[in-house]
């Protein structure tokens, strides 16, 4: 049992042996063992197809007589044209891109019993382990696939637009060989105008701004036989994966879209016109590049003059305070192929979201709306002391104050420049009772600086204005008049201790009795105090601190304006 266990042994080794040994087992046609397949299998070789792949090309025992790899460049070849050898030709159909297949051909489908020179002998069995890189067919187009859409495509790609694009660029294995991700910066071109190889012209028509799509050519409409002289090989087919950011026609004008409109416009605004506005700027792909939100500040100037880009400048005539609408500028009407060297890039189209909040011309004058009350028996002069209400906004409604806050009158006299110009202007020919809503523009009211944290530069105001009294005032140039004649004797009463002179106190003592037993009225509005002590200084005619009769006169004396007697 033992010795015949130690010859089963040994028959075993011989066979193994000479089996190891033997030679090639004659094939009767081509065998493949697929060494790897992609998951994804786009398309597969078919009789008619031009491939570009890489080989080894290996007698049964290893020994490589020929690679594609030693010449470092891919061989090229139409197959069932009989441009290869008979099982290659057969052997390559069904192949798709990056399958690696190992396949064998016996000596008839390869060079017989001729063999080939002294690199293969008669009757060679060939082992070639193939990569496939590269399918196309003479017939073939421009594919393309487009593998994201925006909800909002308002325009598309045509031919003569010029367009602004991200892309990657590779070879249908997927070797990249160029993106204009690496350089940060777009690649900006006309389209279908033969600025651009066949395939990218055609492969971007139709497209949307924000849109991606993957746009696949055949050598023929790429870079044909000869590649590119370096990243590009001859007869590739290349994948494009394209981003659309921006397009335009130089033939554009700005678009308005107008997205919201006040109840009331009484007026649209015109060349010249000093104006207000809040907008979020963005490129046509929706990156922001500027926002006047974020400064917490109005973009303030004067339109159609040129002080701002010629698209804004257009897009600003015709608007009504309170208006919202988006205007879309081509770059020819922006910044144009430069740019402004850092957020906008050259040739870039320009979005703006604007929000009017006032404006104005500096030819206008005080507006005023007036609700008057059935009597009106006094109306406001210059001169008058007058008491009103009011509740005070910006064009756009913004609160900036009110008198019923502090459930009291604003107290002015007109005319004296207590308030800003335009109030003034706006409170004259007022009657007790009557509602005014006056607009004041900035030059009559507080100008290009405004009021610190209340009233923005160069703003419209509006004033709903209530007059609740009014006292009539002095004639222009008097702060004290006698209601009677005046006394002959004036100087001697004023001179209570009788010395000869009037001092301070005696003069101020007899004004005021004058005004308490309503002999004369000092000018309302004003410290009566005041009043009296710049009286007293223009009657003491050489500032000794007293007034002699001599220097005594009264105003009706007076050549020039004082406030005197």
């Amino acid at each position: 049992m033992l010795r015949l266990t130690v010859q089963m042994i040994l028959l075993a080794f011989l066979v193994t042996f000479v089996a190891c040994n033997a030679p090639p087992v004659p094939l009767d046609d081509i065998v493949i063992e697929k060494t790897f397949t992609p998951e994804r299998c786009d398309r597969m070789v078919k009789s008619g197809d031009y491939v570009r792949y890489h080989y080894i090309g290996m007698f049964p025992d290893g020994k490589k007589f020929d690679s594609s790899y030693d010449r470092s460049t891919t061989y090229n070849v139409f197959v069932g044209r009989k441009q290869l050898i008979a099982g290659m030709d057969k052997a390559l159909v069904g192949m798709c891109v990056n399958e690696r297949w190992m396949i064998k051909i016996p000596p008839q489908l390869a060079y017989g019993k001729n063999g080939y020179g002294d690199i293969i002998p008669p009757d060679s069995i060939l082992h070639f382990d193939v990569l496939m890189l590269d399918i196309w067919n003479t017939e073939d187009k421009v594919q393309i696939k487009t593998y994201h859409k925006p909800e909002n495509c308002g325009r598309t790609v045509q031919v003569s637009d010029y367009v602004r694009y991200h892309y990657n660029g590779t070879l249908l294995d997927g070797t990249l060989f160029d993106s204009s991700h690496t350089r940060m910066r777009t690649y900006d071109t006309y389209v279908g105008i033969g600025w651009l190889i066949a395939g990218m012209d055609q492969g971007l028509l139709g497209m949307c701004v924000g849109e991606k799509r993957i746009i696949t050519m055949p050598p023929s409409l790429g870079y044909g036989e000869n590649g590119d002289g370096s990243d590009i090989p001859g007869q590739a087919s290349l994948v494009f994966d394209v981003v659309l950011l921006d397009l335009h026609n130089p033939k554009d004008e700005i678009t308005v879209e107008v997205q919201s409109l006040p109840e009331h416009c009484p007026r649209k605004s015109e060349v010249g016109d000093f104006m207000r506005y809040h907008y979020n700027g963005s490129l046509l792909d929706g990156t922001f590049f500027d926002s006047s939100y974020s400064r917490n500040r109005t973009y303030d100037t004067y339109i159609g003059k040129g002080y701002v880009i010629a698209g804004m400048d257009q897009g600003l005539l015709g608007v009504c305070v309170g208006e919202r609408r988006k205007i879309i500028i081509p770059p020819h009407l922006a910044y144009g192929e430069e740019g402004t060297g850092t957020k906008i890039p050259g040739s870039a189209v320009l979005v703006f979201d604007v929000h009017i909040i006032d404006f104005h011309n500096p030819s206008d004058t005080v507006e005023i709306t007036s609700v008057k009350p059935e009597k009106c028996t006094y109306s406001a002069k210059r001169g008058d002391f007058v008491k009103y209400h009011y509740n005070a906004t910006l064009m756009d409604g913004t609160y900036i104050g009110s008198t019923h806050t502090y459930g009291k009158t604003y107290d002015v006299v007109l005319g004296a420049g207590q308030v800003v110009i335009g109030m003034d202007q706006g409170l004259i020919g007022m009657c007790v009772g009557e509602k005014r809503t006056l607009v004041i523009p900035p030059h009559l009211a507080y100008g290009e600086r405004g009021v610190d944290g209340e009233v923005p530069g160069s703003a419209v105001l509006v004033f709903d204005v209530e007059l609740i009294d009014l006292e009539e005032g002095l004639p222009d140039g008097y702060m004290f008049v006698w209601n009677n004649d005046v006394s002959p004797d004036l100087f001697t009463e004023m001179d209570k201790n009788k010395d000869a002179q009037v001092d301070s106190t005696e003069f101020s003592d007899y004004i005021l009795q004058q005004v308490e037993e309503g002999k004369g009225r000092l000018a309302p509005g004003f410290d009566p105090q005041r009043i009296i002590e710049n009286m007293y200084d223009n009657q003491d005619r050489n500032k000794d601190g007293r007034i002699t009769e001599d220097e005594f006169k009264l105003k009706a004396d007076e050549a020039a304006t004082h406030d005197e007697l």
